[in-house]
């Protein structure tokens, strides 16, 4: 049985929550791999949502969770979001819930850094619309070897030595922006205070994941981001401070390439984005408006407005490649319904010549224009479908056409965000 990854296929926020949920009843154990508490899923079961930025989707299912070394955790959100899991009825233990012992962590100061740093670019015209939530200074800290991780807590005395040499560089930085210096008393407070709340589940993940393994449970790697926001595959710099493909999963996590069978890229049948950066497809115009309206196109940890576009074929098979994408979930094709036609990006030009891709350069990604095919939309309802027979004769043809200029086909089609609004053409986890 093939362990499965999950990833966005495009600039994030494409229903991976739902996807996510409905594959981890099948799942043993469910993993973060990268990011941080930057993302957002939703998850709807029966009458209750549950917001999650942080842990794993398999944490309200009671499956056991691991946030795996390629994510940095901030401690006092993590502490707040299973606070507020508890409040719905959901109690994270340990049997539920194993964190890397050498994940990284956020600190105030990388939120501080995070936000000192956006406001200046907001006012320079230049912002690339990060959430302020100190992911990206978090993750500079870890590739500059002085990132303080969840181990480190658990022995209080080596604290002062690794404080010094974090805050020789932030302290730097800070005045730099007319920022005031950060004692290491403060971390060393801030630190020793969270240590009780989440050093009980701290855990050698890549022992953890080896033994799950070889026990043969199935294993479901969850993604937080879209491809597009990866670091070195995505729009940059316009992206996230992580590897975001599937990939990362391995590394991520601390297991061998080989341990992932089956790559599950959520797709939403429309485009959108939060944030600054190019966006071929944008329709700043009334059919924006009616894929926003509709869709209820916001950020989850946000509450951001998302840009909204008409469904780009190049980007999409883009990532199929880049992320080694076997199969797609295809999500929100309801909020196509009514539509008298659809457009699909299915090429590009660049300064009057073809492209059949997204150009690195960031110039050239601003200059690209969509090359469009029209389709007949449909009047009848996608909604609530179970079964392809219950689908529009032209929804099914969207469908196929979609495979087709992708290069991948579709393994479920999700036609709701409750959970049973699910055409299952292929489970990720059979043979």
């Amino acid at each position: 049985m093939p362990n499965v990854v999950v990833v966005g296929s495009q600039w994030g926020d494409e229903g991976k929550g739902k996807i996510v949920d409905w594959l981890s009843e099948r799942a043993d154990v469910v993993v973060r791999f990268q990011g941080g508490h930057n993302a957002g899923h939703t998850l709807v079961i029966g009458n209750q949502s549950f917001k999650l930025s942080l842990l794993p989707s398999g944490v309200v299912r009671g499956k056991l969770s691991v946030i795996g070394n390629g994510v940095v955790v901030d401690p006092h959100a993590l502490v707040a979001e299973i606070g507020r899991l508890a409040e719905q009825g959901v109690t994270v233990t340990r049997d539920t819930l194993r964190i890397a012992e050498n994940a990284p962590l956020i600190l105030s100061l990388h939120r501080d850094l995070d936000a000192f740093r956006e406001n200046a670019a907001h006012e320079a015209g230049n912002a690339i619309g990060t959430t302020r939530r100190g992911i990206g200074p978090a993750y500079e800290d870890k590739v500059g070897r002085r990132a303080i991780r969840l181990m480190d807590l658990a022995d209080l005395s080596t604290l002062p030595g690794k404080i010094d040499r974090l805050l020789a560089h932030h302290n730097a930085l800070r005045r730099g922006l007319g920022q005031d210096a950060i004692a290491p008393s403060a971390v060393h407070d801030e630190l020793a205070a969270v240590a009780p709340a989440v050093l009980p589940f701290m855990d050698s993940v890549w022992r953890l994941l080896d033994e799950e393994r070889r026990a043969g449970q199935r294993i479901l790697f969850e993604g937080a981001q879209g491809g597009l926001l990866d670091v070195d595959h995505g729009t940059y710099p316009f992206v996230t401070a992580s590897n975001t493909v599937a990939g990362q999963a391995a590394s991520g996590s601390g297991v061998g390439p080989g341990a992932v069978g089956y790559v599950l890229g959520i797709t939403k049948a429309y485009t959108t984005r939060v944030g600054a950066g190019p966006f071929p497809t944008e329709q700043d115009n009334e059919i924006g408006e009616f894929l926003g309206t509709r869709g209820h196109e916001f950020g989850t940890v946000t509450g951001r407005k998302r840009r909204c576009g008409w469904f780009d074929a190049v980007l999409v098979r883009q990532m199929v490649r880049v992320g080694g994408i076997d199969g797609i979930a295809l999500t929100k094709l309801d909020v196509l319904d009514g539509l008298d036609a659809i457009r699909i990006c299915v090429g590009y030009t660049l300064d009057g010549a073809a492209v059949d891709y997204l150009p690195a350069e960031q110039g050239a990604q601003a200059r690209v224009e969509p090359v469009y095919e029209t389709m007949e939309g449909w009047k009848a309802t996608t909604r609530g479908a179970r079964t392809w027979n219950d689908l529009p004769a032209q929804a099914i043809k969207y469908v196929r056409h979609v495979e087709e200029l992708i290069g991948a086909p579709v393994a479920l089609l999700s036609t709701s965000p409750e959970r049973d609004d699910t055409i299952l053409v292929r489970d990720p986890f059979e043979d």
